[in-house]
């Protein structure tokens, strides 16, 4: 047995390499959480999350996989979404994090030559990553339990602060194409 975190032998810790199981292939849907890099807000406007719903559109038409809900926090997602064609869910979500990442995170456009700028400092720097590693996923094998997921995406903004009206999350119930967020 090697040494365990800051070099602590014999305390009882045994080497971690990926704890996770993920168990695909199964024909499960498969109801997924993955938040924002060290959760914060960066879906908070009504345009991130309409960029994001349309990446999504874009990643379910081009991986063959159906979105039966989903919900859209400033910090977070869930997608309640059967495994697709041609992948796996992870895959899915590897290519939807690093599409909506790009996009979002693109700078702003440059400024013509001559143009003053004004001195203000940054108020931050520029994260580091835009999503946290990794994702929760949950197979859902049974009705009852398609039930609960759906119903809990749209209950899930009340257990934080009240979004503005427009940033109302919206649930699809047994939607193949997705509709934007109004």
């Amino acid at each position: 047995m090697g040494a365990g975190p800051f070099g602590f032998k014999g305390a009882g810790f045994a080497p971690m390499r990926n704890p996770l199981r993920r168990y695909y292939g199964l024909g499960d849907l498969h109801f997924v959480t993955f938040s924002c890099y060290r959760r914060r807000p960066f879906l908070g406007k009504p345009g991130a999350r309409d960029r994001f719903v349309k990446l999504l559109d874009e990643v379910r038409c081009r991986h063959d996989f159906c979105v039966l809900g989903y919900v859209v926090m400033p910090e977070h997602v869930h997608l309640l979404l059967s495994e697709p064609a041609k992948s796996s869910p992870s895959k899915v979500l590897q290519v939807l994090k690093q599409k909506v990442s790009h996009v979002l995170r693109k700078k702003p456009r440059r400024r013509p030559p001559g143009q003053l700028t004004l001195g203000f400092p940054d108020d931050e720097a520029a994260p580091a990553a835009f999503w946290q590693r990794r994702f929760y996923d949950f197979n859902v094998w049974s009705a009852k339990k398609v039930r609960e997921r759906l119903e809990y995406m749209p209950a899930n903004p009340e257990m934080r602060p009240p979004l503005p009206r427009r940033a109302t999350p919206r649930v699809i119930k047994n939607a193949p194409k997705i509709s934007v967020m109004r």
